[in-house]
């Protein structure tokens, strides 16, 4: 039987939560693989190689760093979970700020901390073979994921943005009608479109689209009244890496 492993790196646990929120479907999926490492949910480990690992947080000690590769190398297939796995997640908004400085009005004694001085994906340690994005992950994306490795086909993960998630809601636009900010255009679909479906403006939890049209957005956000540092403040929340510089211009 297949084995599946989950690890955790700096994350709030809640795209593991995820997996376990399935519920009945996780119960046929444990009658399908083997879980031999998952924290969240038991005590139980077994050393590997593991068929399977899924990896929830970003790399941001160098402990982090070591262990992602330990992972690397016992892992057949590493599927990284969530904002934090893809894109470093919301504490990647250190990357653009003095760590030292953050670290020395938070902690009472900094001197104890071992940290990098930046949050980043996983992918920029070791190789992925596979991403499922979100704040949390969908659990639908995820159970399609591991069931089409399970079946030896590739998954079927959307590529498009969330604005294509609206137009099958019958949702209105946020922008149009309400002139609310919103990130849709340039976010990759997965949510089904859950903020616009309640009259508030997408902010890009699911990470960027393939092939977002930046400019276009910037223009966008600009017309609902943003500013230029308000617009790149808005793009990093999610996505550490985005420079719109029309936005700074």
């Amino acid at each position: 039987m297949p084995t599946l492993a989950v690890w955790k790196f700096a994350s709030c646990d809640g795209c593991q939560l995820s997996l376990l929120d399935c519920e009945d479907e996780l119960l046929a999926l444990a009658g399908r693989v083997r879980i031999v490492h998952f924290p969240e949910a038991t005590r139980a480990s077994a050393p590997g190689p593991y068929d399977i690992s899924l990896v929830e947080g970003s790399i941001t000690t160098p402990g982090d760093a070591r262990r992602i590769r330990e992972i690397r190398a016992v892992s057949r297939v590493l599927i990284t979970i969530g904002a934090c796995a893809t894109a470093g997640g919301v504490q990647a908004l250190r990357n653009s700020a003095d760590v030292a400085e953050y670290a020395s009005v938070v902690y009472a004694r900094p001197g104890y901390l071992d940290t990098l001085a930046t949050s980043t994906p996983i992918a920029a340690h070791v190789d992925v073979d596979y991403e499922l994005y979100g704040c949390p992950i969908d659990r639908g994306q995820l159970l399609e994921t591991i069931g089409a490795l399970l079946v030896g086909r590739k998954p079927d993960l959307p590529a498009h943005s969330v604005c294509f998630e609206c137009k099958r809601r019958n949702n209105v636009c946020v922008v149009v009608a309400y002139g609310e900010p919103c990130l849709g255009p340039v976010t990759r679909a997965g949510c089904g479109a859950i903020c616009p479906a309640f009259r508030r403006g997408c902010f890009g939890c699911f990470g960027p689209a393939e092939t977002p049209n930046d400019a276009a957005q910037v223009d966008l956000l600009r017309s609902t009244g943003m500013s230029g540092p308000d617009i790149v403040r808005m793009r990093r929340l999610f996505d550490p890496a985005a420079e719109p510089e029309e936005a700074t211009s």
